[in-house]
């Protein structure tokens, strides 16, 4: 057995990897995966920290574990860190000029896991895009968008440009059905109407309250805006789209019209 852990496997010049080496860094590694998986369960058993920062807690402690184990590891197998650095302190250099994209993404998603700016579940827009985060990784943020699109972000790009984080500070956020009606419209009765339309609509928060606001005089049309609350901020289209159809039915059976745009047309005649 001894002559077995004194076997070498690989020797290049002074350089040689036992198989006690081999076999020690084997347990090493047994043992960093066991140990990531204790920490991941043991983070997600407690219920005082939400899901967004359980994430984000394990991935940091994961990869710091992964760095330092590296490290080890290396030393594990023979390895002397201090001459392959001194050696490669050059290439590193070029390397690095080459990859600053890459490196700025890595330092983007460390920074994105440590200020929780954009976290797990959160639902942001970048760019007119309305998406939904579903993994934050080193590299690159995994996205899902409304038509069920996974789209893979570079950190970087989550850092650098401005987006808006629905779900920041609150889960229920603010939104807006507009809709304009005919000048001969009683205007009491198009805000009851579209009062009556928000009310126990599934989906919308009764508190804060939903109210109707008469927002302005169009070229042809007296413009109302119904605003409501809903927590619903992924899936809030298709709230929208059902308010407007009740809207409309309502509208309909009060014999309120919403009006075309008209335009008046002078001929003046020759004589």
């Amino acid at each position: 057995m001894k002559d077995f852990f004194n076997l070498t496997i690989i020797q290049l010049g002074d350089f040689t990897i036992k198989a006690s080496s081999i076999l020690t860094f084997a347990v090493f590694v047994v043992f960093i995966v066991i140990f990531l998986q204790l920490v991941k369960k043991t983070i997600y058993k407690t219920h005082i920290i939400d899901l967004a920062k359980k994430f984000t807690i394990y991935r940091l402690i994961k990869y710091c574990a992964l760095l330092f184990s590296s490290v080890i590891g290396l030393q594990i197998l023979g390895f002397n860190l201090s001459v392959l650095v001194a050696g490669s302190a050059a290439l590193l250099v070029g390397v690095g000029l080459g990859l600053q994209n890459l490196f700025s993404d890595f330092i983007s998603g460390i920074i994105l896991l440590i200020d929780s700016s954009v976290k797990v579940g959160d639902i942001i827009e970048l760019n007119g895009l309305v998406c939904k985060v579903q993994e934050i990784n080193l590299r690159t943020t995994t996205v899902l968008t409304r038509s069920d699109t996974y789209i893979i972000l570079p950190n970087s790009e989550l850092t650098r440009s401005q987006l808006i984080n629905w779900t920041h500070n609150a889960i229920a956020s603010r939104f807006v059905v507009t809709v304009g009606v005919d000048y001969s419209s009683d205007v009491n009765l198009v805000m009851k109407t579209l009062q009556k339309a928000v009310e126990k609509k599934e989906g919308v928060l009764t508190s804060p309250p939903p109210f109707v606001r008469f927002t302005d005089f169009g070229e042809s049309s007296l413009n109302f805006s119904l605003i409501f609350w809903s927590e619903e901020v992924f899936g809030v289209e298709n709230i929208k789209s059902d308010l407007r159809v009740i809207i409309f039915n309502l509208l309909k059976e009060n014999n309120i019209t919403i009006p075309f745009p008209q335009r008046v047309i002078h001929i003046q005649k020759e004589t």
